[in-house]
């Protein structure tokens, strides 16, 4: 089994923390802050854990902040990896990096809001050690003009750490981090960093940029589909892949304008046959279905094949999710069968409740046939 996430903040990385702060800063008491960082640990969870460790910083460091910061600094790994294959996972000998940089991140962003160009500057020495995303998004909700401006500078910084903390620590919906609501309802200062790295040469940066387009998108639909477009004129193999994936959600909506920017027009087809071999089914078996689709076109077709089921919720109503299922290409003329299994199987994220059901199949965004059956849940 895997160990558990929480487990990376134990006794011995606070032990090394304290070790590695105490060799810069010869007034630092190390042995208290062990003691506080430590208390109750095996109780925690990962975020209190991490908070704990920012608490005993906060308690052990000098109340200024410029001194506080320069012994942060100080005591990182003189080793500032330049690519994502740099980044380890804890104290090394020589410094601090990898988990441990989370707690002393959140240090900045809570005691550095008075001095942003030190905390800035900071928290990029400490990204490439371990990602800062979370902790400069109190700058962008506080300090935006300043902020942004030291973000287009970062975009053309050589290490591509701190260029994808442009990206990353930008996302106005970034998974557990807070959320960034005036990107949320005006994404334009982030599209405008979007646009200066959405060339960049590393993957690792171009996967943040169209994780950030993925976010804008599910508050501007239209507008991300819109500029997508734009990014695929003459766009390098790269380029395309990043759109792509920053469109993910959309095309999996079934959105026109997305699905135009891939290439995908709407679908000139007509179904031979669409059936449903299992009308009927219990919770934890799966529906069986197949479709027959006929080109009317002149000229070969690319289709991006879907379906969509139609979960029956506890108000009698029901809400659709779409499932991948596959692309393909079909020309004049031919006809295209295929066959499809989905199991209805018990997890965590969903309550299943017995009664009428429907799924769609959906072809280029559109929905080209559907079926009811029936679940049975014991």
């Amino acid at each position: 089994m895997a160990e558990p996430f929480k487990n990376n903040f134990n006794v011995p990385v606070i032990r090394a923390m304290a070790r590695h702060l105490g060799r810069v800063a010869p007034d630092f008491d190390a042995p208290s802050f062990i003691a506080t960082a430590s208390e109750g640990l095996e109780r925690l969870e990962l975020k209190q854990r991490a908070d704990r460790i920012t608490t005993a910083l906060i308690h052990h460091l000098p109340e200024d902040f410029p001194s506080a910061a320069d012994i942060l600094i100080a005591s990182l790994d003189p080793d500032c990896g330049q690519t994502n294959s740099d980044m380890q996972t804890g104290p090394v000998d020589r410094g601090i990096r990898g988990w441990p940089i989370l707690p002393m991140a959140e240090f900045i962003a809570l005691r550095g809001q008075n001095h942003v160009a030190l905390a800035l500057d900071t928290l990029k020495d400490m990204t490439s050690r371990f990602s800062s995303e979370f902790a400069v998004r109190p700058f962008l909700a506080n300090h935006p003009e300043q902020t942004l401006e030291t973000f287009a500078r970062w975009t053309t910084d050589k290490n591509e750490h701190v260029r994808r903390l442009v990206s990353e620590g930008s996302r106005p919906r970034l998974p557990w981090g807070m959320r960034l609501h005036t990107f949320v309802d005006d994404p334009s200062p982030v599209i405008r960093l979007l646009e200066m790295l959405k060339d960049d040469p590393s993957e690792y940066v171009r996967r943040s940029v169209a994780n950030n387009l993925n976010d804008i998108a599910k508050d501007h639909p239209d507008r991300v589909a819109l500029l997508a477009q734009d990014w695929m004129i003459d766009a390098s193999p790269d380029r395309q892949r990043l759109v792509r994936h920053g469109l993910r959600t959309l095309i999996k909506s079934g959105h026109a304008y997305a699905l135009q920017a891939l290439g995908f027009a709407p679908a000139l087809i007509t179904v031979e046959s669409f059936s449903l071999s299992t009308p009927r089914i219990a919770l934890g078996e799966a529906l069986s279905f197949d479709i027959a689709i006929a080109s009317t076109s002149s000229e070969p077709q690319p289709l991006v094949i879907d379906y969509a089921v139609h979960h029956m919720r506890a108000n009698g109503r029901t809400t659709a999710k779409v499932f991948k299922w596959k692309t393909a290409s079909i020309n004049p003329g031919a006809v295209l069968h295929t066959t499809k299994r989905h199991p209805i199987k018990p997890i965590t994220t969903r309550r299943y409740y017995p009664g009428r059901h429907r799924i769609e199949v959906l072809i280029n965004g559109q929905c080209v046939a559907e079926a009811d059956f029936e679940l049975v849940v014991p």
